[in-house]
């Protein structure tokens, strides 16, 4: 179920392209798993800095959630719902962790944008998402790299 002030964002972004894209509809997210974190990454994105993000192959299967795809929608949210902007999925490539490349983490724009900067702070959140599902983190483990563009933006609405 959509909340109302997701619904109402992607109401106002439907009339802003005059016509309706409900079938791209993916999902509606927040950043990170901490409020903190949310709140920045979703500065970064509002802000031009992160066009990209990552998630684990295995969160995926775990909810028996379908990936999203390229052309899809998601309304980025604050850690308490409030929607921020709506993104479309641009480009997906899953690798293996140790293969993320240089390229991905500058497109992911957190911290210094570097690969050390990207890597050390996602096998943090990556280990303590394999603890939530029951895995053992690994460098071979699968992760989703997509890349995105901010389409939409609370401060578009009239």
């Amino acid at each position: 179920m959509i909340p109302p002030s997701v619904q109402a964002l992607w109401n106002a972004f439907s009339a802003s392209i005059g016509r309706d894209r409900s079938a791209d509809f993916y999902e509606h997210f927040y950043f990170n798993d901490n409020e903190e974190g949310a709140l920045e990454l979703a500065q970064l994105v509002l802000a031009g800095t992160k066009r990209g993000t990552a998630s684990l192959v295995w969160t995926h299967e775990h909810h028996k959630k379908r990936p999203p795809w390229p052309g899809c929608l998601s309304v980025m949210t604050d850690w308490h719902g409030k929607p921020l902007g709506i993104i479309e999925t641009k480009t997906l490539e899953v690798v293996p962790f140790e293969e993320v490349t240089a390229e991905f983490a500058a497109v992911e724009g957190e911290g210094d944008g570097s690969l050390h900067y990207w890597s050390e702070g996602h096998w943090n959140y990556f280990t303590r998402e394999c603890k939530r599902l029951g895995k053992e983190p690994h460098r071979r483990m699968l992760v989703l790299c997509e890349q995105f563009d901010l389409v939409f933006t609370a401060t578009d609405v009239a």
